[in-house]
């Protein structure tokens, strides 16, 4: 198989079901930025990290293709007449967004308290961490514009909003890992 078509010449690309849209269109603005946060996960998970955080971001990283998936789907090529699925598309399941609360659960409690917010940075890892979360964030906006146009299962929404929650606190534990220091926000006063 070859990795170029040359079908997306003119600036169009096929979505799973065959409709071709251009490429700037707000689904592949949605999928395309899930697919940079899979590649931001990936840096994450190369580096020298715990081993249970790195089992979690290939976790990720495989929900993060569903996710994919689920946005890049024509929604009116998606069910038959007759109620049923015509293409094969994994979910997104209430399991995997507990899974993160949990995960986040478990990394809370061996962190001091939060009181301020803090300023990204730290280690480069944690930066990586910080990048991920403010793409996921951009990855969720985008999908929550594309969600009013052309709803989709919405445990997607929910799957990217806490999934940014748990790169945040990912970050403050590989910071407590890393004892790098955890600059809080303290405003300047005028």
């Amino acid at each position: 198989m070859k990795v170029y078509t040359k079908t997306g010449d003119k600036g169009t690309t096929a979505l799973f079901g065959g409709t071709r849209v251009p490429k700037h269109h707000i689904r592949i603005d949605s999928y395309g930025t899930v697919d940079e946060l899979n590649s931001y996960i990936g840096l994450i998970r190369d580096q020298e990290i715990d081993p249970r955080s790195k089992e979690i971001s290939i976790h990720i990283q495989d929900r993060l293709f569903t996710l994919g998936a689920i946005l890049a789907t024509d929604p009116e090529k998606m069910i038959l007449k007759n109620g049923k699925e015509r293409l094969n598309i994994p979910k997104i399941s209430e399991e995997n967004i507990e899974l993160l609360e949990k995960e986040m659960d478990i990394m809370n409690d061996s962190l001091p308290p939060m009181t301020h917010f803090v300023l990204p940075g730290g280690h480069t890892t944690v930066s990586y961490c910080h990048i991920a979360r403010c793409v996921c964030r951009r990855a969720e906006r985008l999908a929550s514009a594309l969600f009013e146009i052309e709803p989709f299962d919405d445990r997607a929404l929910k799957y990217l909003n806490r999934l940014s929650d748990y790169l945040f606190v990912l970050a403050r534990k590989l910071s407590h890992d890393l004892q790098a220091e955890e600059v809080k926000w303290v405003p300047e006063k005028l």
